[in-house]
């Protein structure tokens, strides 16, 4: 976070300049009529240049993604050898430490956000105008989906209401419990789902069932069942999304061989009808491996890819975040998101003669189908491995309505039968039939839901969590210390700037 107490948001600071003037007036204009941190916010298009580059680090969550997925039982770390960004081989084999760059990086781009978000707030009594309140809403949501990550990551963070961080403050803050940051979040997403319209007037903007989705999720993670429950109900109850089946895809998908789940994930179906909240990526601005949070594209596609691919469809990747047999086998006969979500290299080769890539570290002859970088078009700028342009879906229907499930399943007074509809809906359109639909009641229906989460939602940066928050990350992903490593360690940086004000977390010293 120091790195971000030293720097004003450079993104949103703006110095006038007159171009068409040779007046007296112009020559003798005295220096304050430049604009900074402090004399902005005069207008409803200040504030909304603000909210801009407060969505905008949401591009810099690829790293969430990535490593939320090494970091489980689902995939390896990969790459071109075991040294190659030893951050990420570290978490793989759960030996990270609070010297880490990656999980620096992450520290620090989840609170640029909030930076940029408590920026907007600091100053909401500035300048009144129409429609203020759906901005200060959007800064709101931003301001939870980063402490959210922030959180689910770290623990309790320090936090300083509506005010951005100041030089100093690293050693009188001290860092929030996480019962203290959950209750920032939620209340910031009861504001939200208030506030924000149901239909955004641009694609990715947050809506009111974001904020309800998101706020339905950081209840469950605070285990605070009923009222995810009942957030969850009623973002059902809106109908306002659906999953994707197949007689939502064109012809022309078809004969592609997309099937409801793959539409999704392809640039045919970014912000359909199953996309609750989707971080938008384009390829038009490039990036560099030592600046990765400035690209415009989805750095973790390019990561997953293939090295050295040469055929068709897919594109040449830097082989990380490889599918473990472990996930390849957890899918039941006759469900049809195995051949969406687990690209089988072995078996694509056979179907296209020609096609071949170069085997790397921990190579399983899987690869992540779903984010895989695909054929570029030739205007694409920059390196094509870090500008891919495909979406993050960042929280799905599917999502939400397993979610759902678990909710009601563990709620004081158990639904179950709301818990199977939900989760069955799910199934169903896995296998294309009702003869799949689970017909358990309480624990064991319980572990029905989190069994389909694995499946639904891989190689989507989730499984980690899931497995830390229902107690099963240490039978389950190897090396896995309980007491430990349900959180990761705050950056050793950190540490230090904080001269003794703040711990690190449980057994990192």
């Amino acid at each position: 976070m120091k790195k971000y107490l030293f720097i004003t948001l450079i993104t949103i600071t703006v110095f006038a300049t007159m171009t068409s003037s040779c007046s007296d007036d112009f020559v003798d204009r005295p220096v304050e009529y430049s604009i900074d941190s402090e004399n902005y916010f005069n207008s409803k298009s200040d504030y909304e240049n603000a909210v801009i580059a407060a969505y905008d680090l949401l591009q810099s969550t690829f790293i969430n993604v990535l490593m939320g997925e090494i970091a489980s039982d689902n995939t390896f770390a990969g790459g071109n050898s075991p040294t190659d960004v030893i951050g990420y081989q570290q978490i793989d084999q759960m030996i990270h430490s609070p010297v880490n760059e990656n999980l620096k990086q992450l520290w620090d781009w989840m609170f640029a956000g909030v930076q940029r978000a408590n920026y907007i707030l600091e100053f909401k009594d500035k300048t009144d105008f129409e429609g203020k309140n759906k901005i200060i809403a959007e800064a709101r949501f931003l301001r939870a989906y980063y402490q959210f990550e922030l959180v689910k990551w770290f623990g309790g963070i320090p936090m300083k209401g509506d005010a951005r961080f100041s030089p100093g403050d690293e050693t009188s803050i001290p860092r929030s419990s996480v019962v203290e940051v959950y209750a920032s979040i939620q209340n910031d997403l009861i504001y939200a789902a208030e506030n924000l319209p149901s239909i955004p007037a641009q694609k990715g903007r947050a809506t009111s069932g974001a904020a309800l989705a998101l706020l339905g999720k950081a209840y469950l993670y605070d285990k605070k069942y009923d009222l995810a429950a009942d957030t969850f109900g009623k973002l059902i109850g809106t109908n306002s999304y659906h999953l994707i089946q197949t007689t939502d895809l064109t012809p022309q998908q078809i004969s592609a061989g997309l099937t409801p789940f793959g539409s999704i994930f392809e640039e045919a179906g970014e912000n359909g009808a199953e996309s609750v909240f989707e971080i938008q990526y384009t390829d038009v601005e490039g990036a560099s491996y030592g600046q990765l949070q400035y690209s415009e594209g989805n750095v973790a596609v390019g990561f997953a890819g293939p090295f050295g691919y040469v055929g068709p469809v897919y594109a040449d990747g830097n082989n990380f975040n490889l599918p473990t047999p472990k996930i390849v086998n957890a899918f039941e006969a006759g469900d049809s998101r195995k051949a969406v979500t687990i690209l089988d290299m072995v078996a694509w080769i056979a179907q296209n003669p020609g096609t071949s890539y170069t085997k790397q570290n921990q190579d399983t002859g899987y690869f992540n189908r779903k984010y895989i970088p695909r054929k570029r078009r030739p205007e694409a700028a920059g390196d094509v491995k870090l500008t891919s342009p495909n979406n993050y879906r960042a929280i799905r229907y599917a999502d939400v309505l397993l979610m759902a499930a678990e909710a009601y399943n563990k709620s004081t007074t158990a639904n179950d039968v709301l818990a199977r509809k939900y989760l069955n809906e799910v199934r169903a359109r896995a296998f294309g039939d009702n003869d799949h639909n689970i017909t358990a009641s309480g624990a064991a229906l319980a572990d029905f839901i989190q069994a389909e989460r694995r499946v639904e939602l891989a190689g989507e940066g989730i499984r980690f969590f899931d497995l830390v928050r229902t107690g099963k990350a240490a039978q389950e992903i190897p090396g896995f210390t309980a007491g430990k490593n349900e959180l990761f360690p705050i950056p050793i940086e950190e540490i230090q700037f904080a001269n003794g004000n703040w711990d690190q977390n449980p057994n990192y010293n």
